[in-house]
C-alpha cells in the first residue's frame, strides 16, 4: 500500500478510534521481521518502544533503498508501516528530500499521537534519512 492509499483510508475515517484501529491493522500487514535481525545495531534509538529496522541499498549512483521494520508496540507498528509506505523502495534521494511532516499533517498524526510516539517518530525518520545519506556517499 502507497502513502497516498493510506491518507485517501484515513480521511475516509470519521474518528480517532477508527484511525487507530487502521494504524494497527497496518501494523499488522508489514512484511515478516526476522528474528535475526532483532539486535542492538538494527535498533532505532530514541524510541520508547522498541522499533527495528533493516536497509537494503541496491547499486548505482542514486541507490534504491528497501526498508524493514517493525516494532513490539502495535501503534507503533502501525507509524513504522506508514514511515515504510513514505520512503521503503525510493531512491535515495527521493528518501532525503521528502517532506514527511506534510504527509503527517495530512493523516493528522501530530495531533494525535503522544509526545513519546512522535519523538520515536521523528527518530525513526532520522534514522531513514541517515541510511539514505550513507547509500549516496558510498
Amino acid at each position: 500500500m502507497n502513502i497516498e492509499d493510506i491518507i485517501e483510508n484515513f480521511e475516509f475515517l470519521d474518528d480517532w478510534e477508527d484511525r487507530y484501529k487502521y494504524l494497527i491493522e497496518l501494523g499488522n500487514k508489514l512484511e515478516p521481521f526476522p528474528e535475526s535481525e532483532r539486535h542492538d545495531h538494527n535498533k532505532v534509538q530514541g524510541c520508547v518502544s522498541q522499533v527495528w529496522v533493516v536497509t537494503r541499498v541496491g547499486e548505482g549512483d542514486d541507490p534504491v533503498v528497501n526498508i524493514l521494520g517493525d516494532s513490539d508496540a502495535h501503534i507503533v507498528r502501525g507509524l513504522v508501516a506508514i514511515a515504510l509506505a513514505i520512503f521503503s523502495d525510493k531512491s535515495a534521494s527521493d528518501i532525503l528530500s521528502t517532506d514527511e511532516t506534510a504527509l503527517f499533517d495530512r493523516i493528522g498524526l501530530s495531533e494525535h499521537i503522544t509526545p513519546q510516539r512522535s519523538n520515536g517518530l521523528r527518530s525513526l525518520v532520522a534514522r531513514i534519512k541517515l541510511d539514505a545519506q550513507t547509500a549516496l556517499a558510498k
